[in-house]
C-alpha cells in the first residue's frame, strides 16, 4: 500500500517524548507478523534435526510489503499554455541532428572533435559512470549476499584455566555458505533507496545530455564569433589600405596647394584610427580562437574549408507545438524532474525508518575437529539468526531525517518549476529574436549598400573638386560602420539560431 503526504505529520517530533507516538497499531501489527514469521521458521528448523534444508536461509525478498514512498505526481508546469504573441512558433517540425543543422564542414569537424576531446564532457561522462555504479551498489542491497567461507580455528587453554586441571587444546575446521545480514524489505525502505539511486543516475545522464547539447552550441557560437571577427579584420584591413591611399592623396594635394594642412591632419587621424580598430579586432579574434581551442580540447591537424557568415546555411525555422510539449523534452528539465523523483523516494526511506527492520543472517556447511572428517557423515552444521530492530528512542533522529527529506523535496519541486520557467523564457526570447534579427539583418544589408554607394559618389565628387574633405571622411566613416554593423547583426542572427536549437533540445530527443 502506498502512503500519501498526510503520513508525514503523524510521526513523533522532537520535544514530544511524553506523547504516545502515532502509528502504534502499525508497529504492533508489524511485531505480531514478525513474531509469527520467526516462530514458523523456528518450528521448521526444529523439525529438520536430522538434516537442515537450505530453503529458509536462501529465502529472499519475495514477500511484497508496504511502501512508505508517496505517490509521485509531476507538478503542474508554472508557465503559460501558449507562447507570447511576439514569439511566432511557426510550423511544427522535427528538430534535426546537429550535422544537418550546421552544414558548414569546418564547423562539423570542430564539433566532432569537441565531443571527443572536451575535458568537461569527459568529466560529465564519468559522472554518469559513477552514478550508474552507485545505482548498482544500491540495487545489490535488494538481493542477499551469499559468501563461501572456509576457516580453521585452533586454541590452547592452560591447565590453570581448565576444569580438568590439564591443558585443553581445541581445533575446528569449517566450510560453509553464509547469508550476510539480509534485510526483508517489508516497508519498502530498501526499494525506496533503490528508486532514489536510480533517479539520481537518470538525472546525471540527463545532465550529461544537457551538457553535450550546450557544448555543441558553445562550439558553434565560438566558431561564428571567430568567423565574424575574421571578416571584420579583413574589412578593417581594406579600410586601412584605402585610408592610407587617401592620406597620400591628401598630402600630395596639400603639397600642390589644393588641400589645406587641416585636411592632411584629418586624413592622418582617420588612418591611425583605422589601424587602432584593426588591432582591436585582431585581439578579439585571437581571444575567440583561443576559446574555440579550449572548447574543442584538441584541434584537429587538418580542417576542411569553412564557409563565410552569409553561406552558413543555418535556418532557425523550427519549433514543436505548445510549451508543455517542447519544454518537457529538454534534458535540463528531465534532470530536474529526476532529482525531484529521487527526493520523493527519500521520503519513503525516511518514513520506513520508524518501523521495525527485520534481518536474516545464517550459514549452512560442515564442521569437524579434523580436516579429514570435514565432509564425513554427521558433519553438517548450520546457524540461523533472524533479528528484529524496532526504534524506541533516538532523540528525534528519525523525525529530523524525515523533516530533512521533506524539505529537500520542497526544494526539488521549486528547482523543477524554476527550470521550467527559465526554459520557457529562453525559448520565448529566442523565438522573438529570430524574426526581429532577420528583419534587422535585412535592413542592415540595405543600409550598408546605401552607405557604400554614397561613399563612392562622394569620392568621385571629391576627385572632381566638388565635395570637400570633411564630407568625404563622413561618408567613409558611415560606410565602414554600416559594414561592420551588418557583420555583427548577421553573427547575432546565427547565434540566436544556434541557441534556439539548444533551447529546443536539439538532437537529444530521439
Amino acid at each position: 500500500m502506498n502512503s500519501d503526504n498526510s503520513f508525514i505529520p503523524s510521526f513523533p517530533r522532537r520535544r514530544e517524548s511524553s506523547k504516545k507516538p502515532p502509528r502504534a497499531a502499525d508497529k504492533n501489527l508489524a511485531l505480531f507478523a514478525a513474531r509469527g514469521f520467526f516462530n514458523r521458521l523456528d518450528s521448521r528448523l526444529r523439525g529438520n534435526e536430522g538434516g537442515f534444508k537450505a530453503q529458509p536461509i536462501l529465502l529472499v525478498a519475495l514477500l511484497s510489503g508496504c511502501s512508505m514512498m508517496p505517490d509521485y505526481q509531476r507538478p503542474v508546469a508554472p508557465v503559460p499554455a501558449a507562447w507570447p504573441d511576439t514569439a511566432k512558433p511557426g510550423e511544427v517540425r522535427a528538430t534535426p541532428d546537429w550535422q544537418a543543422y550546421f552544414p558548414d564542414p569546418r564547423l562539423q569537424a570542430l564539433i566532432s572533435a569537441a565531443l571527443q576531446n572536451n575535458r568537461d564532457l569527459r568529466i560529465a561522462t564519468a559522472r554518469i559512470a559513477e552514478a550508474r555504479a552507485q545505482y548498482g551498489i544500491q540495487q545489490a542491497d535488494r538481493l542477499p549476499n551469499v559468501n563461501l567461507e572456509a576457516a580453521r580455528n585452533a586454541s590452547l587453554s592452560p591447565a590453570s584455566t581448565s576444569f580438568t586441571g590439564r591443558p585443553f587444546q581445541a581445533q575446528r575446521y569449517d566450510v560453509k555458505v553464509s547469508l550476510v545480514s539480509f534485510e526483508l524489505d517489508f516497508w519498502g525502505r530498501v526499494s525506496s533507496l533503490n528508486a532514489a539511486a536510480k533517479a539520481s543516475y537518470l538525472s546525471t545522464e540527463a545532465a550529461q545530455r544537457a551538457f553535450r547539447l550546450s557544448l555543441i552550441a558553445e562550439v558553434a557560437n565560438a566558431y561564428l564569433s571567430s568567423l565574424e571577427l575574421s571578416e571584420r579584420v579583413q574589412l578593417a584591413s581594406a579600410t586601412v589600405h584605402g585610408r592610407a591611399e587617401m592620406r597620400e592623396l591628401v598630402v600630395r594635394r596639400r603639397d600642390a596647394g589644393v588641400s589645406s594642412e587641416l585636411d592632411a591632419l584629418l586624413s592622418e587621424g582617420e588612418y591611425q584610427a583605422a589601424l587602432a580598430d584593426k588591432a582591436n579586432l585582431q585581439r578579439q579574434q585571437a581571444a575567440a580562437e583561443n576559446l574555440l581551442a579550449l572548447l574543442v580540447g584538441e584541434m584537429p591537424a587538418q580542417l576542411p574549408e569553412g564557409r563565410s557568415l552569409d553561406r552558413q546555411g543555418i535556418t532557425p525555422d523550427l519549433i514543436a507545438g505548445l510549451p508543455g510539449e517542447v519544454l518537457l523534452q529538454r534534458p535540463d528539465v528531465l534532470a530536474a524532474e529526476q532529482r525531484l523523483i529521487a527526493a520523493n523516494a527519500d521520503i519513503g526511506a525516511a518514513r520506513a525508518a520508524f518501523l521495525p527492520r527485520i534481518s536474516l543472517t545464517g550459514s549452512l556447511g560442515t564442521a569437524s575437529r579434523q580436516l579429514s572428517g570435514l565432509f564425513g557423515a554427521g558433519s553438517d552444521a548450520w546457524s540461523f539468526q533472524p533479528s528484529l530492530t524496532l526504534p524506541l528512542f533516538d532523540a528525534g533522529r528519525n523525525a529530523a531525517n524525515l523533516d530533512v527529506a521533506g524539505a529537500r523535496k520542497v526544494v526539488a519541486v521549486a528547482e523543477y518549476e524554476k527550470t521550467l520557467q527559465q526554459a520557457f523564457r529562453e525559448v520565448a526570447d529566442l523565438l522573438s529574436a529570430r524574426d526581429s534579427l532577420t528583419e534587422q539583418h535585412a535592413a542592415g544589408q540595405a543600409n550598408a549598400r546605401a552607405r557604400q554607394q554614397r561613399q563612392l559618389l562622394v569620392e568621385a565628387r571629391y576627385q572632381a573638386g566638388i565635395a570637400n574633405h570633411l564630407e568625404l571622411l563622413d561618408a567613409q566613416r558611415d560606410a565602414y560602420a554600416a559594414a561592420q554593423g551588418e557583420l555583427q547583426v548577421r553573427r547575432a542572427q546565427l547565434v540566436a539560431a544556434t541557441q534556439l536549437y539548444k533551447a529546443l533540445a536539439g538532437d537529444t530527443v530521439r
